[in-house]
């Protein structure tokens, strides 16, 4: 299928007039669009396609960190999957976010804030207006209008979705009919915020066709799989279920074959994909089609250096994919005693990953040291990492990267991050209808169905191809971080037929079991709360979960969000003098949103209000 075409740069500055300013100059610069041009059908799509282009959120540029879809601070930094890495002193906002120690003049939320509202829905509502207008001068048909309409709510709800994730519901509910944004309140009537997001995705679900021709475009599965997520927020299962029965009845998805199928760049718009946003590079300058907004998180020590070496997996995270003689997860003890690593360790000295057994999707999550990484060689711990002390001992985040033999091809050839790569986003995919599915049973007291569901991930998580080759060495070789990439005297042709490494065999102890049975709702409840961690680790979910399963009656697993957080804390093996440990600092209540940006506040004065817990 033809891939929805999102050219950001040109599409941001033929917009800017109309997107940007409140008023339209009297003499138009060359090659802006006029206002009359949008008139039209194709000057909806247009718009439609610059309000798809704020999604990824590349075009911000400088506020694209704080701003990611992928919420790896809000949702992964901010829990106990991942640490910020690198360095302290480099960008010291999101060490704050780790920390729960988080002000309002904090610019990262303020980043998020400006992306959802300030630009998302606003393109959004301004694109709606539109549509009403073309269609009420007969330019374009009820049904074209309803079918923009529906594409555009679509976008509308989504960005109001990712909002409500960082802030809740302290939120201005901004429709096409406002007419002067700066005057709405951000104060709402109990689930005001949520019956909005709902309200747009009911009509896009109803209006958007089961499938596209340009693929990264919404279609009513996608709107209803947003709407359940939604829902869950407030663990409204009664009203996400249906829409997950109905997605999974539909026939249209599948579990893709092997586990890594959701995050290499050769599976991009598979079989699962529900809602994929699309990334590009080397097609404009900077690559401002792939995500900006980790372009931060890429390995950045010797000869895998890229930037910056931010969102490095916890410890915490590595420990939960031990599992017991059965290959389930070890509940209540995984993280009694840590797996062994190499924090502290010199590359050139000794060291022996753990033997311990893992679930097998722990390496395509985590590199460590030891292991091989894809096609660029064995892990080199501390020689691959940007600050061990500050970061930990665990690459940046696995799941994104491309392989070496993808770079500059299928990575960008421009600009200074140069980890950007052309590894779509799969916002929505059919494991999570899948796991939430599983949610929603064991809610109900379903157990059976909650355990057929839960052990459909596993099974793939079996059937999936392990990271092959056992490492024969166990320290770097003559020091030289450059010249052996899988042991001494060897080179890249070398991946998966020689060097000091046995391709025969596992690269660690994997194994995987399925549930046999669950004594009750809790421990079904349990098992569906840590296939989502090991499942989802490090992709912009966890903390969120957290949150929401804190209300539940069994919380997680017996244990609050603070006791899990706090003892998270407590138990941070980073070298101890380092200020980035979490040793010292609390999660409480409080640290469960965003506080609304100061910035925003001081613009409306008497019209926004803080977050309670931020006065």
């Amino acid at each position: 299928m033809k891939k929805l075409s999102i050219l950001m740069v040109v599409v941001f500055l033929l917009t800017m007039s109309y997107s940007c300013s409140e008023e339209f100059l009297t003499k138009e610069p060359p090659g802006s669009l006029s206002e009359n041009q949008l008139y039209s059908a194709d000057g909806i799509e247009a718009l439609m396609i610059g309000t798809y282009a704020m999604v990824g959120g590349s075009s911000l540029w400088e506020i694209s960190w704080g701003a990611s879809i992928q919420n790896w601070t809000y949702g992964s930094i901010a829990s106990d999957d991942a640490y910020k890495g690198s360095e302290l002193t480099d960008q010291s906002p999101a060490n704050d976010i780790e920390h729960w120690v988080v002000q309002s003049t904090n610019n990262y939320p303020a980043d998020k804030w400006q992306w959802a509202l300030g630009m998302g829905v606003d393109r959004a509502n301004k694109t709606l207006r539109i549509i009403d207008l073309v269609e009420s001068e007969g330019g374009i048909t009820s049904d074209d209008a309803n079918a923009y309409r529906a594409e555009t709510r679509f976008l509308r709800a989504l960005f109001y979705f990712e909002a409500r994730l960082v802030f809740g519901d302290y939120l201005p509910i901004l429709d096409e009919n406002v007419e002067d944004p700066t005057q709405v309140t951000n104060v709402n009537a109990e689930g005001a915020v949520l019956d909005f997001i709902i309200a747009d995705l009911t009509f896009a679900g109803s209006n958007l066709p089961a499938s596209q021709s340009q693929v990264g475009r919404a279609t009513k599965w996608a709107a209803k799989a947003l709407a359940a997520r939604a829902y869950l927020q407030d663990l409204r299962y009664s009203d996400a279920e249906p829409l997950l029965d109905e997605i999974i009845a539909s026939g249209e998805f599948t579990l893709a074959a092997d586990f890594m199928d959701n995050f290499n760049i050769a599976t991009n718009n598979n079989e699962e994909s529900i809602f994929e946003i699309q990334a590009n590079v080397n097609d404009i300058n900077e690559s401002l089609n792939a995500e900006m907004g980790i372009g931060l998180n890429w390995p950045h020590g010797g000869d895998i250096g890229m930037c910056c070496g931010f969102h490095q997996p916890s410890q915490n995270l590595f420990n939960a994919y031990k599992v017991d003689e059965n290959g389930l997860p070890m509940f209540d003890t995984f993280n009694d005693t840590d797996l062994a690593n190499d924090q502290g360790i010199a590359s050139e000295a000794e060291f022996n990953p753990t033997d311990h057994a893992l679930d097998p999707r722990v390496d395509h999550t985590i590199s460590r040291r030891g292991i091989p990484y894809k096609d660029w060689g064995i892990n080199r711990g501390n020689n691959w990492i940007r600050y061990q002390a500050d970061g930990g001992p665990y690459l940046p985040v696995a799941k994104p990267f491309f392989k070496k033999s993808e770079r500059f091809s299928l990575s960008t050839t421009t600009g200074w991050q140069t980890g950007i790569n052309a590894n779509n986003y799969r916002y929505l995919r059919y494991t999570h209808v899948i796991l939430w599915k599983a949610e929603c049973a064991a809610a109900s007291g379903d157990i059976d169905e909650a355990r057929t569901y839960v052990n459909m991930i596993r099974q793939r998580a079996m059937d999936s191809e392990q990271v092959m080759g056992k490492v024969l060495i166990n320290k770097l070789p003559g020091g030289s971080d450059g010249v052996y990439p899988w042991g001494f005297n060897t080179t890249d042709a070398d991946y998966k037929t020689g060097g000091d490494v046995d391709w025969t065999k596992p690269a660690a102890n994997y194994q995987i079991g399925l549930y046999t049975s669950f004594a009750d709702a809790n421990e079904a409840m349990e098992a569906v709360q840590w296939e989502q961690r090991l499942e989802l680790a490090t992709e912009g979910f966890r903390f969120f979960d957290l949150r929401r399963w804190d209300n539940l009656p069994n919380q997680i697993g017996g244990k609050s969000m603070a006791e899990v957080l706090n003892g998270f804390a407590r138990a941070d093996e980073r070298i101890r003098t380092s200020e980035a440990s979490m040793v010292g600092y609390t999660f409480s209540e409080a640290d469960k949103y965003m506080p609304i940006p100061q910035a925003q506040l001081d613009q409306q004065v008497g019209v926004l209000e803080q977050r309670p817990e931020y006065k």
